[in-house]
């Protein structure tokens, strides 16, 4: 053999070895410890430090039981004439790895540096009339406390870390976002997709620097760097790493419909707590919607179980949950309501902020829960209320997002009142109820003999009501109409005729080719481009039609049963065995992809651009805002691939016989509520459904081939994505525009050689955590004003003695063993931008948001064109498009630059308030709600991100209020 190929094979090994070797640390560590999680439970201080313990949320009032323990530290930087209150519970952190002893892993963590970092974010109320509306947050330092069970060891056995767990008034639903100091073992974060600072820094940096126009330029030199959701695609450049802050979210919401009788036992105040999941509650039971005020409910419901008068009751968004057996009386009104025959079934059930509402048969009950801290006094019910007495209600229908102060659910009646709808109106746990319309019923005002309402949507934040209406005229044929009612007016129109039949599938993606080249020909520049029909073109061929009155049809009737409103983006969706989508309510687009064979059960919104939809055969499938394509997701090749590879890992989270009972959103992620019967063995469960890897999968399924290569064959792949990477920059530091007020409280230092807290500082922590939020609630502004810090006036008469009483802490003198560090409590004016857009903005009147878009694009989609031997601007093929929900008050300008020798484009892009919208109120009521999408052309469906949990769709999204 040549001494040549041995010196290759060794020099190939040194390279491989110097690529690892160079490898960002971090990489390292997430291979490690991916699997690992943070684990949250709530404790009484009565409880603190015993092992496997966790309490309700219900307890709303302070505690004045940390006085005492003020009283006792004198020489310390506190006023002795305040009174110090605590509050009721305190959050227990911890975190666990598979397949390694979690105790050992706390332990490590704790003498390895690590400390949980809690930041903890109130909702703002619904009624801004009695509470002021605001973006609160507090971020804490979770202090180490050992378990008070018997510890053969002579530092540590079993130890977790504690927060006080604060309570604010107007707020009853909180989440608590844990995250790593940066110290100690590193936890992956479930939230944030995005790869790490230092790897964006290197890929920016290993290019050359743009050329920006000074008058352009958003930050300094060296300034902000961030990334938004459209980062990078999965295969050649992908990006993987890590967030800057590993970051795993909780729900943490008061449960008001719980008391503690007096044998010390928390019951249910709406029934009777089931201990047994009857499996013919679920097998073969379809599977029902999840309604609820999106963001404001703290307690969700779920009827449907057959033949029961039960629901499941949750306060963690169903990581557990509670069958309840209602205590109302099981009646019938046949005697005036058409109605076959009698069922216990619980049909519908709805959430609000405080009050829950059901229907059995045709009445209607509603329950209040006790939230002290929303209403000040006892608001709650003491058993179930029934409410439209002398009324057969047939259905209930929910207002999704709260307005003017209140909540909202509708009622549809049948007999005696058909043709009306009853607006019910929540209001600090007060419930009314209107007859709409005013004068006469539907049926008149349209000026037909028979019609029935199927369905109601109410857009709260411009008083109309939408009212799917089922109409017969004299020759008994039936048809569907959408009618508006203005509740300011009292004036009610007929906005649109559903078709009788579905239309042609095929002639209407001719038809829509034709209406999208209509419209391409208007403006010149695609950048500037605002036309629905373009902007959401689907890159592989048009799904969708135009219904304009000139269309074939087939023999195949439209059967409407519902719709579904989107107030951020306009969307109206009509949906049946057919799906309409209108972005004014008087226009439609047919969505060709659904097939008219299948019927749909409900839809499943998320208000974040995406939406689920499940037929009345539990098939899921999925339609993403800029696209008109329907996506089936379940039963799927993607599916199949899946759940096989669910099976390889022997995931308890999946079963060879389940049930869907129900499909949500939660912070943009889908989720499935299943029940499982495995080893005859049922239970319920709250799954992830992995939407971008389901899409993945059938995308590779379908878009590969084999080549023939060297005699034999190789696998291909084609590649859909427009674009390699895309990545936000020069985002404004948020707090002007999210309006967040954060404050920063660290527990105070403990003079044990251990670092370990007890009781004593654990008290001081709650006392100086309340005391904190109380001055912020007296001296309070609408925005973060540095001259108006709530904190200032805490220490103003301490801070001379500083030194003091830090000498007191060095020589371990200190009262109690306790040293409090004045400058460890204090707000935060400073926040930077993180590695995304906002989830939500507030534009004032004439106010702008401005960021800028980086597009590395695939090198055949940029061309520089030379004319009479002299080189002309360079051109992209790579197209990104803006839709605005609201274009009468908004306006976006993008400033482009095509770097070609970087396969670059390079985007200015600037929101703005156009003052044309004058609806609002001061600041914070009667807000208006719109949105702003950004997207590359041909890019729906085609590109997603390479993360730790998998693929995720790029999508960059920006709510405004």
């Amino acid at each position: 053999m040549s001494p040549a190929w041995p010196r290759l094979r060794v020099l190939r090994a040194l390279r491989a070895l110097l690529v690892v070797l160079l490898a960002p640390w971090r990489l390292w560590a997430i291979k490690d410890t991916q699997d690992c999680t943070w684990q949250v439970a709530l404790n009484k201080f009565d409880a603190i430090g015993e092992n496997h313990t966790s309490d309700r949320f219900f307890y709303q009032e302070p505690l004045d039981t940390v006085d005492e323990v003020f009283s006792l530290l004198v020489d310390a930087p506190i006023d002795p004439d305040k009174t110090y209150l605590g509050f009721p519970y305190y959050l227990k952190i911890n975190y666990s790895c598979k397949r390694e002893f979690s105790e050992a892993l706390v332990r490590k963590g704790h003498l390895t540096g690590l400390k949980p970092m809690v930041l903890v974010s109130f909702q703002s109320p619904v009624n801004f009339y009695h509470w002021k509306i605001e973006q609160l947050q507090i971020q804490m330092e979770a202090a180490p406390f050992r378990s008070k069970e018997l510890c053969n060891a002579e530092e540590v056995c079993v130890m977790s870390w504690y927060t006080p767990m604060p309570i604010k008034n107007g707020s009853v639903v909180m989440r608590v976002d844990v995250s790593s100091n940066g110290l100690g073992p590193f936890i992956p974060n479930k939230r944030c997709p995005f790869p790490s600072p230092g790897q964006w820094g290197r890929l920016w940096e290993g290019l050359p620097n743009p050329q920006v126009p000074k008058e352009d330029r958003r930050s300094p030199k060296g300034g902000n760097r961030a990334g938004g959701r459209l980062c990078a695609r999965a295969g050649v450049g992908t990006l993987t790493g890590a967030c800057p802050t590993p970051t795993t979210s909780f729900r943490v919401n008061i449960n008001g419909f719980l008391e503690r009788q007096q044998d010390n036992i928390l019951r249910f105040t709406v029934g009777n707590e089931l201990f047994n999941l009857i499996p013919r509650y679920f097998v073969n039971v379809p599977s029902r919607p999840l309604w609820y005020t999106v963001d404001q409910a703290p307690v969700l419901i779920l009827g449907g179980i057959p033949e029961e008068k039960s629901i499941l009751l949750t306060d963690t968004n169903f990581k557990d949950f509670f069958l309840v057996e209602l205590s109302i009386d099981n009646c019938w009104v046949g005697s005036f309501c058409p109605q076959a025959s009698f069922t216990a079934t619980i049909y519908d059930a709805i959430a609000t902020e405080s009050t829950l509402f059901i229907r059995q048969n045709q009445l209607v009950y509603y329950f209040t829960g006790t939230y002290i801290t929303l209403h000040e006094s006892n608001h709650g019910s003491e058993k179930w209320v029934h409410v439209l007495d002398n009324e057969c209600v047939k259905k209930l229908c929910p207002v999704h997002f709260h307005s003017n102060g209140s909540e909202y659910i509708m009622a549809l009646t049948a007999g005696k009142h058909e043709g009306y709808v009853y607006l019910g109106t929540i209001t600090d746990g007060r419930v009314s109820f209107e007859l709409l319309p005013r004068q006469r019923s539907v049926c008149d005002a349209i000026k037909v003999v028979n019609c029935s309402i199927t369905w109601a949507v109410f857009v709260a934040g411009h008083y109309n009501l939408l009212l799917l209406v089922e109409t017969e005229d004299a020759s008994t044929r039936k048809y569907f109409q959408v009618v508006s009612y203005d509740l300011v007016r009292d004036y009610l129109v007929i906005l649109y005729t559903v078709p009788e039949f579905i239309p042609d599938g095929r002639r209407g993606r001719q038809r829509g080719l034709q209406s999208w080249v209509g419209a391409k020909r208007g403006p010149g520049d695609p950048i500037s481009l605002l036309h629905p029909l373009f902007l959401c073109l689907p890159a592989q061929g048009l799904e969708f039609l135009n219904i304009l009155g000139t269309e074939s049809y087939t023999n195949i009737s439209m059967v409407p049963k519902g719709m579904s409103y989107n107030p951020y983006n306009n969307w109206l969706f009509i949906w049946g065995n057919f799906l309409l989508m209108s972005y004014n309510n008087q226009n439609f687009i047919y969505l060709a992809d659904f097939p008219k064979e299948l019927s749909i059960k409900y839809l499943v919104n998320s208000f974040h651009g995406e939406v689920a939809i499940v037929t009345e055969t539990e098939e899921i499938w999925y339609l993403l805002e800029g696209s008109y394509r329907v996506n089936q997701l379940f039963p799927s090749k993607g599916w199949e691939v899946y759940i096989s590879l669910q099976v390889m890992h022997q995931s308890s989270l999946y079963a060879p016989n389940e049930t869907m009972v129900t499909l949500f959103y939660e912070d943009s992620k889908l989720y499935q509520l299943v029940y499982l019967i495995d080893n005859q063995q049922g239970r319920l469960v709250k799954r992830l459904v992995p939407v971008e890897q389901l899409l993945m999968y059938q995308q590779l399924s379908n878009g590969y081939h084999l080549k023939p290569q060297g005699g034999h064959l190789t696998l291909s792949f084609t590649e859909f994505c427009p674009f390699m990477v895309l990545r936000l920059r020069d985002l404004p530091n948020p707090q002007t525009y999210t309006r967040q007020e954060r404050y920063r409280a660290q527990p105070p230092r403990v003079l044990e050689p251990s670092g370990f807290h007890n009781e004593i500082s654990l008290a001081v922590y709650q006392g100086l955590v309340y005391y904190l939020l109380w001055l912020h609630s007296v001296y309070d502004k609408p925005y973060a004003d540095p001259v108006h810090d709530p904190t200032w006036r805490w220490w103003k008469d301490r801070r001379q003695d500083q030194d003091y009483y830090f000498y007191l802490a060095s020589n371990w003198r200190s009262a109690g063993k306790v040293h409090i560090d004045m400058t460890s409590y204090e707000k935060i004016y400073d926040l930077k931008a993180e590695y995304e857009l906002p989830e939500r903005i507030f534009l004032d009147k004439g106010t702008s948001y401005s960021f800028s878009i980086f597009l590395t694009a695939q090198g055949h989609l940029f061309k520089s064109e030379i004319r009479h031997g002299v080189s002309v601007q360079p051109q992209s093929r790579a197209k990104l498009a803006v839709v605005l929900g609201d274009p009468g008050c908004i306006k976006v300008v993008m400033k482009k630059e095509v770097l070609i020798n970087r396969y670059l484009v390079l985007l200015w892009v600037t929101l703005s308030d156009k003052r044309s919208c004058f609806d609002q109120g001061i600041s914070g009521h009667h807000l208006r709600k719109t949105s702003m999408l950004v997207k590359v052309v041909g890019s729906a469906w085609h590109c997603f991100q390479n993360t730790l949990q998998g693929p995720r769709m790029q999508v960059l999204d920006l709510g405004a209020t």
